[in-house]
């Protein structure tokens, strides 16, 4: 039991990042800031806020980027606390480790998996239906059979039904094409992502000052026709307003859902490695990227449900589908670009994440180093773990709907949150005097205020997402127990040293 909860300290944190299979250090502040937001802003706002306002709240999508991103300021506040105490790949797997122990940081380690392979699988697929949305425009069409992913879920009884195509393959390519500029090396995608973030930025407020023009207060009645709430507890236990099938709506399912569109600001904290000065940059990319983003999402929610009536929003390209609705489809050229180079870079990112962390996990012998841990001596990036991303991402995104892989992104993203802010009281009671360069202000009751929001944004989701959960935790534990314990470098550490 002493191994499975053995912490490994901050000076052991320190002594590792001098060692010389390290990421290369090139990431300043703003770098990082268009990291956060390059990751943000995407699906957000050009895709689940479609599926979200049409299936979930109505105009009252707008309290659910509220309730959502109040949530993720008071989790942000926990990460960059914990990233300039501990400026090295790996995010919260890391930060659980320092505090938890070795089997909590691996549970949490094998969630982020979960969260940003699912999170980048749901950005391909919005991407893909933007591409076909742009190409539209000219005339042109993917065959239907190689459109979308074969199966989808039926919203009026919540099971799943067949689309008669065989595959999404605008997905696939997109997830091959930056498996490929991923490998490359980092400063290279930091440039590509900036670029991209310009773009949409531009894009996203054109849409705001354009949109406002075209906005009918009458589409904002009735405000929250499904209803403030949406809590539930395990679905059979405790429902608080549920629509068909047993699924939950309202405000706070909607905001338990639309939490996806925050996340991004943690990917930040996995690239603190490669921060020229992460105790001032890292802390500075994640609350500048969030705050930002929170402010665009509530102006384009309030745009977007003030131009078409929620009944009538296009679940899977809503942006582009409100101004063709209101007369302008010229329009729909300049956001359909905004939307690929948005998804684009969002998907970038949540790659660029993965690896990172899982290189982290490799380097402390929970999984095979020869493989996770293994950095490209030229490119110094951990390049077979990022093609097997790649590889992953590009067939989820290519075989499973978008309404499937949104709720697995989000209940993995909260638990992640949620000992974050645990840990981050934890660590000021075993290490006070620990050199913390941003301290998370008002504690204990802003890591207690993030982890109540998250987990009731946790209980706002459908019940079939904690037994995928608790599914995918049972398969990691079985893998930690048979080799993560067995190689577990801190195990071997602290059994040399015993006399």
């Amino acid at each position: 039991m002493k191994r499975l909860f053995a912490r490994k300290t901050l000076d052991l944190l320190m002594e590792e990042m001098a060692g010389e299979n390290r990421l290369r250090r090139v990431l300043g502040p703003y770098s990082l800031t268009a990291l956060g937001i390059g990751t943000i802003i995407g699906a957000g706002i050009f895709v689940v806020v479609g599926t979200v306002a049409h299936d979930k709240t109505g105009p009252a999508i707008i309290g659910s980027f509220l309730v959502s991103g109040v949530a993720c300021v008071f989790a942000a506040l926990c990460y960059a606390e914990f990233a300039s105490m501990a400026p090295v790949a790996g995010s919260a797997y890391t930060y659980a480790y320092t505090t938890l122990g070795e089997v909590f940081a691996w549970i949490i380690g094998w969630d982020l998996v979960l969260e940003y392979t699912m999170s980048a699988s749901s950005v391909a697929h919005g991407w893909s239906h933007y591409f076909q949305n742009f190409i539209g425009l000219f005339g042109l069409s993917i065959p239907e059979a190689l459109s979308r992913a074969p199966f989808d879920t039926n919203i009026a009884t919540g099971h799943l039904m067949a689309t008669g195509t065989v595959i999404d393959l605008p997905a696939l390519v997109i997830s091959t094409i930056l498996t490929i500029i991923l490998v490359i090396g980092i400063r290279e995608s930091a440039r590509f992502n900036a670029a991209m973030v310009i773009i949409k930025l531009l894009v996203v407020l054109f849409v705001i000052v354009v949109g406002a023009f075209y906005v009918n207060p009458a589409n904002w009645h009735p405000f929250a026709p499904y209803g403030w709430k949406g809590l539930s507890f395990f679905g059979e236990m405790f429902v608080w307003g549920a629509g068909p099938g047993g699924q939950p709506i309202g405000m706070l399912a909607g905001a338990g859902i639309i939490f996806f569109a925050y996340i991004g600001f943690d990917a930040v904290s996995t690239h603190a490695e490669e921060a020229h000065n992460p105790h001032r940059d890292v802390p500075f990319g994640i609350i500048a990227s969030l705050l930002i983003c929170t402010v665009l999402y509530i102006a384009v929610a309030v745009v977007l449900t003030g131009m078409v009536s929620y009944k009538d929003i296009d679940i899977d390209a809503p942006v582009s589908a409100a101004f063709k609705t209101v007369g302008l489809p010229w329009a729909q050229f300049i956001v359909s670009i905004g939307a690929l180079a948005g998804l684009t870079s969002v998907q970038m990112v949540l790659m660029l994440s993965q690896p990172r962390v899982l290189l982290a996990m490799a380097r402390d012998g929970l999984l095979p180093a020869s493989f996770f841990g293994a950095v490209h001596p030229k490119f110094r990036t951990p390049w077979k773990s990022t093609i097997l991303t790649g590889v992953a991402v590009g067939l989820f995104s290519a075989l499973i709907p978008l309404r499937v892989l949104l709720e697995l992104v989000n209940i993995g993203t909260l638990l992640a949150f949620v000992i974050v802010c645990v840990a981050v009281l934890i660590m000021r009671r075993i290490a006070p005097d620990a050199k913390r360069p941003f301290r998370c202000p008002w504690s204990p009751l802003i890591p207690l205020l993030g982890a109540g929001f998250c987990t009731i944004l946790m209980f706002s989701l459908p019940s079939s997402n904690w037994w995928r959960l608790l599914l995918w935790l049972i398969a990691g534990l079985i893998i930690y127990m048979f080799y993560g314990r067995h190689h577990s470098v801190l195990a071997k550490m602290r059994a040399v040293s015993k006399p």
